[in-house]
């Protein structure tokens, strides 16, 4: 019935996936590159929403070139954002890159409980996506369902009053010709 499906209400488990493995960074350069302004939070959700909003193209490409095209998208989109977020400023905007923060190991319990967590970090099916990482896929994945309705909504407007303006031309054209 459709020509392209629409989109799922639930994210894929790849969408959460991809974010999950780009979120630390993602979140990291969008505070840097906005010198730690809270907004930052802002055009990395919205970067989300952009990458959910292209997930099947992107998601199937990066399959076809065994490339990470969802996360080279992910940066274009960060930069991009950042960038019209400074335009947009009646002020002119200044600001300072953060250098990255130093990472912090956390120790779990005694010795061999620490190695079985960092083990369950990269054994596959052991690792897990944070709540906070699903909230972050699952808001961007709402949000891009809502654009991709409104976009289906106009598309149907507007064929509709194509055709009834090409219904009204034939008709007048075969009421003229007769």
């Amino acid at each position: 019935m459709y020509l392209i499906p629409p989109m799922d209400d639930d994210p894929p488990p790849e969408f959460v996936d991809v974010v999950a493995a780009h979120e630390a960074e993602l979140r990291r350069e969008a505070l840097r590159l906005t010198g730690g302004d809270p907004v930052g939070q802002a055009i990395y959700q919205d970067a989300l929403t952009d990458l959910a909003g292209h997930w099947r193209r992107l998601h199937w490409w990066g399959r076809l070139t065994g490339s990470d095209a969802p996360g080279i998208y992910l940066r274009k989109r960060l930069v991009k954002r950042t960038a019209a977020w400074c335009d947009d400023q009646v002020y002119e905007v200044e600001v300072r890159v953060l250098r990255p923060p130093a990472p912090a190991w956390v120790t779990v319990g005694g010795h061999a409980a620490s190695i079985a967590f960092h083990k369950a970090a990269v054994l596959d099916g052991t690792a897990r996506a944070g709540l906070l990482t699903l909230a972050d896929a699952s808001v961007a994945w709402c949000h891009a369902w809502r654009q991709s309705e409104h976009r289906r909504i106009a598309r149907l407007l507007i064929g509709g009053l194509l055709l009834v303006g090409g219904i009204i031309q034939c008709m007048s054209w075969l009421a003229t010709g007769s």
